[in-house]
Formats: C-alpha cells, structure tokens, sequence
C-alpha cells in the first residue's frame, strides 16, 4: 500500500463543547495518513494518477471553516470520510487535536482510522 501524508496541519477552526468554545476558534493539529487507490504514480510520474495535495488540503481547511463540531471525535470522522468518498482513497488515518487546552498538556485530542466500502 502506498500512502501519502500531510503532517502538522494547522487551522482554526470552531470546535467543543462549551459555549466559549462555539465563538472563539480554537488551533487544530491534523495529521492524515492516505492509502493512494493505486501505485501507478510511482510508475508514470503524473499527477493525474495520484492524490493532489493541495486539494486535499484545501477541502480540509473549507471543512474547518465552514462547520462547527462539538467534538474532535466527529471532526475526525468527517474528515475521513471526505478523504474516502471525494479522494476515493481506500484507506485514511486521520489525526486531530487541539492544542494547549488543559495546563500540562501539550495537545490532546483523537486517533481513527477508517476503510471505504469498496476496499473491503
């Protein structure tokens, strides 16, 4: 399986639970692991025959600006499941925390993975 990954991926974005939390933006760390449908890209040394990472990291920042999650858990989720269904990616590890919210704590925050149908 060959995987591109995009790593300390940083964004605000409105996450959480508490009320302050839904109108101050928050900073988020991503970190995405993506199984590539194919290996033909190390073959052809075209772009058209693997993962645009500018695209994916566009459509993650649209993500985070425009929805608002009350937890990293469905943020997460969301975000693998875009990666699978518009990428077409057959696998995705997808990493989010939120950094420096609890004294002592460098980040915190949730580890999915996640497999398309069609991979199964």
């Amino acid at each position: 399986m060959d995987i591109i990954f995009l790593h300390d991926f940083k964004a605000k974005t409105l996450v959480g639970i508490y009320p302050w939390e839904r109108k101050i933006a928050q900073t988020v760390q991503l970190d995405l692991d993506i199984a590539l449908p194919s290996s033909r890209a190390c073959q052809s040394d075209r772009i058209q025959d693997a993962l645009d990472y500018a695209l994916i990291a566009k459509r993650i920042n649209e993500i985070l600006a425009n929805k608002h999650f009350s937890l990293l858990e469905a943020l997460a989720e969301y975000i693998a499941q875009t990666i699978l269904r518009e990428f077409k990616a057959p696998w995705v590890k997808v990493r989010v925390a939120k950094l420096g919210i609890i004294r002592g704590v460098k980040k915190l925050g949730v580890c999915i993975e996640r497999t398309s149908a069609s991979a199964i």
